[in-house]
């Protein structure tokens, strides 16, 4: 098992995110490769909501959803829901050394995982081993530096300021996003197509629902420790906190974040 360290962990507030994300708002680039009795891995996928909804996209097949975390993959399988038709299966699994054989799987896909990784190319590398030629590894990835907001905020200023150099102490890369494409190139498993797509919090009720979960990861998630070894104190996370849930109950509060998206046709 490598040892990357993840810069969110898997908190409460982590996983209220995680489970939010669907095939429509985190994987629609792929939507049009579902087409049903395929044999798909979800690399990193933490408590499955996504997994889950792959499964639903791909009809008389069946999906394999692995994490690094133990406890993450105890939840996932928990919370599974009992639906007919629904083959999903949860296990860990180290994305840099994964006991599946060659050509095993149709699709690997890795949602917002290559960013915390010390080393994406091996990564892709290892998903297009056991991806059949022909198949397609899919991944997406975010780019903190294309993140805005309004109204201006010095706290989420310093938030993501504080956010970019502990992920860059780990080891990962927060602006992901535009290196996908040279990390398949430098993997080179495959034909590359890229694209791009958002997210975007611009209502009252999406702005409270980001602004506190971010407020919560500040102040309660492995993050929190991460900031503090950086020289963020108390005071300074509570500022950080505070400003969050200032932003999101602004009237005119608006965030948007730019995906980075490749669909790779394995050789």
């Amino acid at each position: 098992m490598n040892n990357d360290r993840y810069t969110h962990g898997h908190a409460e507030p982590v996983l209220r995110s995680h489970r939010w994300r669907t095939v429509e708002n985190s994987a629609a680039y792929l939507k049009a490769h579902l087409v049903g009795n395929q044999a798909i891995l979800d690399v990193g996928c933490g408590p499955g909501t996504l997994s889950v909804d792959l499964a639903r996209h791909n009809v008389g097949g069946r999906v394999l959803a692995v994490d690094r975390s133990v406890e993450v993959i105890e939840q996932a399988a928990a919370a599974n829901p009992d639906e007919p038709g629904l083959d999903i299966e949860f296990a860990v699994a180290d994305v840099y050394s994964l006991a599946y054989p060659d050509d095993h799987f149709d699709i690997v896909h890795a949602h917002q995982v290559l960013q915390h990784l010390t080393d994406p190319v091996s990564a892709l590398v290892e998903m297009a081993r056991v991806c059949r030629p022909g198949g397609i590894v899919a991944v997406r990835d975010v780019d903190y530096a294309s993140m805005f907001w309004a109204p201006q905020s010095e706290a989420l200023s310093d938030w993501l300021t504080a956010y970019r150099a502990v992920a860059a102490a780990n080891g990962a890369e927060p602006d992901a996003a535009r290196h996908l494409r040279r990390w398949a190139r430098e993997a080179a498993v495959g034909r590359v197509t890229p694209s791009a797509s958002t997210w975007c919090f611009a209502d009252a009720e999406s702005c409270v629902w980001w602004s506190g979960l971010w407020a919560d990861r500040v102040e309660q998630s492995t993050l929190t420790a991460q900031l503090g070894e950086h020289g963020v104190d108390v005071d300074d996370r509570r500022s950080m906190a505070d400003g969050w849930r200032v932003w999101g109950a602004d009237a005119d509060a608006w965030f948007a974040m730019v995906h980075g998206e490749l669909i790779i046709e394995v050789d």
